[in-house]
């Protein structure tokens, strides 16, 4: 009888055990699971029209998709209005650089998408447009920080080694994309 006893006690309090671990699973996995990345941030100044934004572009593991066509709008070709996806990888580009600058000032935008037409007009006017510009594919922007030299974003862009860099400090920009890495 001792014996019946004792493996029902121990029974009920194994049954009882379980269901503290259970009840307490959904805290414990909150504590153990890893912290939730904070959103990245981008704010744009558009020279051109005057438009500014500061959009959360990803939260919670996501892009945003209203963020991502309000920058999309935002980077726009202005001199035709013509609008084109931008690549995500880009906006994680400039996130980076943002950090890496140490700023939350805005990227003053001299251009971002360029229509195949208004990159053959600037390209037929100057040396210093490719015909084949990663500006017409989403995949460059031309910036400014303000409260940054030009060196400066130029250097923090150089040491990201995610994509191309170009300084051109007569024109007062820095170009970065994502294509190959390389700089001029």
């Amino acid at each position: 009888m001792i014996d019946a006893m004792s493996r029902r006690r121990m029974l009920r309090f194994g049954a009882a055990g379980a269901a503290s671990v259970v009840l307490c699973q959904p805290r414990l996995a909150q504590a153990l699971a890893p912290s939730p990345t904070p959103p990245r941030r981008l704010r744009f100044e558009n020279l051109h029209t005057g438009e500014a934004a500061a959009l959360d572009y990803w939260v919670d593991g996501r892009y945003v998709g209203e963020a991502i066509r309000r920058i999309d709008h935002l980077l726009r070709d202005h001199r035709t209005g013509e609008v084109r996806a931008m690549d995500k990888g880009l906006l994680d580009l400039l996130h980076r650089l943002r950090q890496t600058l140490g700023t939350e000032a805005p990227f003053q935008i001299i251009s971002g998408y360029r229509s195949p037409r208004t990159n053959a007009m600037l390209a037929s006017r100057s040396d210093g447009v490719a015909r084949n510009s990663l500006h017409t594919d989403g995949l460059a922007v031309d910036i400014r920080v303000p409260g940054r030299t030009l060196r400066e974003v130029r250097d923090a862009a150089l040491s990201l080694k995610a994509g191309g860099v170009g300084f051109y400090a007569r024109s007062d920009f820095v170009h970065v994309d994502i294509g190959r890495v390389r700089s001029w």
